[in-house]
């Protein structure tokens, strides 16, 4: 474990301490309701065609890396296990930026996403048939996920299990839950599925929540964040298909 990684568990277990005076704590929600949570986000399911296509554009010009080449840190649930299977991403915000690759291929999504308050990070998540993702905990507490199904297989859909629940992911259907609960997904299907994942900072009372804030935007982003930006911009360049 190298100095900086020992910073970031540091900053996010400090943050960690102070968020759970605030969730709930052990008895935190799961799968949390979403039009009461981020009202904000029925512009999105409303959306959803738009969105798909422009998913569909990333896949024909790019050439969509594996998620621990975009972020080295999730090797051990997206390389290390099925290795002749991928799990990509094609990232299209991160605290406060927006790739150049992502604004080109995705406009409307990103046009989207800049009316949306306190998004934290927001990728597609592509499965390859068959794909599954081992069980696993987000480390910070501070932001809650949100999926979109943007493409399921009808046949042998793909599942979630988020603590002691399983969801099937439906096309144009919303599900926000807390990945600090231990989950994985469970993939026997023949085709591809893809979500549209956002992140969004938690909602917090005024003192928390600005802790937060600078907990993800600033100090993270000084340690982790501004290195995968960077790696991500090489990867966009190397990888954009030529016609």
């Amino acid at each position: 474990m190298n100095f900086r990684t020992v910073i970031i568990n540091y900053i996010m277990k400090i943050g960690n301490s102070i968020i759970s005076q605030y969730d709930g704590g052990l008895n935190r929600p799961v799968i949390l309701d979403v039009k009461r949570t981020f009202p904000e986000l029925s512009i999105i399911e409303e959306s959803f065609h738009a969105i798909k296509a422009e998913y569909e554009n990333v896949n024909e010009h790019f050439e969509i890396p594996a998620y621990h080449e975009v972020e080295q840190r999730v090797y051990a649930i997206s390389g290390r296990i099925e290795q002749n299977l991928k799990w990509k991403v094609f990232l299209l915000y991160y605290s406060g930026e927006t790739p150049d690759l992502a604004k080109e291929l995705c406009p409307k999504t990103c046009a989207l996403l800049e009316g949306i308050p306190n998004i934290y990070k927001v990728f597609f998540s592509v499965l390859e048939p068959g794909k599954s993702i081992p069980a696993h905990h987000g480390p910070y507490r501070g932001y809650l996920r949100y999926h979109l199904g943007i493409k399921v297989p009808k046949e042998s859909p793909p599942s979630i299990r988020l603590k002691d629940q399983i969801y099937h992911w439906k096309e144009k259907e919303s599900l926000l839950f807390d990945d600090t609960w231990d989950h994985e997904v469970i993939n026997k299907s023949n085709q591809e599925r893809v979500v549209l994942i956002i992140d969004l900072l938690r909602p917090l009372p005024f003192l928390p929540n600005q802790i937060n804030r600078f907990i993800a935007n600033f100090l993270l982003k000084k340690v982790r964040i501004k290195k995968v930006l960077k790696d991500v911009t090489k990867l966009n360049h190397s990888r954009k298909k030529t016609t």
